[in-house]
């Protein structure tokens, strides 16, 4: 299946401590035998009933183009029988909203500042012929926890089981239906052919919450909330917004944009008066913005804790009915 086969990983690495836990893979600290740094290991259990090996080469494969420091990275790949274990960049200053409702001081500065390390992963990704399709919070992470190194603010770029790669900038042949309810762009869910544009639109949603700490577009029914999506049917609601700079709400309006081709490239967000700091930014706490977010951060944890014992239950029926049909 890959043409990158290696065995033995276990001579390269000493594995840690559990970091994460997914549906068919386990996150795993891996420390190089050679004194380098920590890397996280990803060890896929490809006897699982939920491992799709297609989909998986096909991460694998997008994975091994991206070499930016805004990405995490993918350094090696151990390929067995049962398992594959993916060599990672080590991240630990966990996702981009949490570090926000934890700082003492937040602005306009220190939003725009964030943008720019996203809109640079993703002018990056573009450029490679990649398309990440599933830009959240949860998948924007921080570097370390340490303040004393020079990354601690730095932002990764994580997640590309949803990414894929197009033939050129024109490309819009993507038709799957795919990405976060509420980050989703409309296209998408009109089920036409679509392109890189989509992933302009998810920061777009992602700035919306940087400034005021709430979502755009937010209904617990799916058809309602991706109607208000398709029309863009959205608001900058007082008090919420009244101390928010007119150049960040241009940005906004540029980027939530329905018609692909009237949303800005990637390129063009860089060069927004907002973004290359020729407009003048707020320098206000915005205060509101931190705790509108810590109560939306709350709300998304507690549906994805439900969403995980939900699927927990669902397997474990699965595995209880093929036992009983044997």
């Amino acid at each position: 299946m890959f043409s990158f086969l290696a065995s033995g990983i276990k001579k390269h690495y000493e594995i840690g401590e559990t970091l994460g836990q997914g549906s068919f893979a386990v996150v795993k600290l891996g420390i190089p035998k050679d004194g380098s740094a920590n890397v996280a290991i990803k060890i896929v259990d490809k006897k699982d009933v939920e491992f799709d090996a297609k989909a998986m080469e096909q991460e694998v494969a997008i994975m091994k183009k991206v070499d930016h420091p805004n990405c995490i990275k993918l350094h090696e790949v151990y390929d067995e029988k049962t398992k594959m274990y993916l060599v990672l960049d080590l991240v630990t200053g966990g996702e981009l909203f949490d570090r926000i409702v934890a700082r003492g001081h937040y602005t306009e500065q220190d939003a725009s500042g964030l943008l720019l390390q996203v809109l640079s992963a993703i002018g990056y990704l573009h450029s490679v012929g990649i398309v990440h399709r599933d830009l959240k919070p949860e998948n924007l992470l921080y570097s370390t926890n340490d303040e004393s190194s020079p990354k601690y603010d730095l932002i990764k770029v994580a997640d590309f089981g949803l990414a894929k790669i197009i033939a050129g900038p024109a490309d819009h042949s993507m038709s799957t239906t795919c990405g976060t309810p509420g980050y989703v762009a409309p296209e998408i869910l009109e089920q036409k052919g679509y392109g890189k544009e989509v992933d302009v639109w998810s920061i777009g949603v992602i700035l919306y919450i940087l400034l005021c700490g709430f979502p755009p577009f937010y209904d617990d029914n799916n058809s309602l909330l991706f109607m208000a999506i398709k029309k863009a049917d959205y608001s900058f609601p007082s008090p919420y917004w009244d101390r928010v700079s007119k150049p960040a709400i241009d940005l906004i309006q540029r980027l939530l944009q329905v018609d692909p081709a009237k949303r800005l490239t990637i390129n063009e967000c860089l060069e927004h008066p907002w973004i290359s700091g020729k407009e003048e930014r707020s320098d206000e706490n915005l205060v509101s913005a931190q705790e509108q977010l810590k109560k939306f951060n709350a709300r998304k944890k507690l549906k994805n804790a439900i969403n995980s014992v939900v699927a927990v239950n669902r397997i474990s029926k699965m595995a209880l009915s093929s036992a009983a049909s044997k």
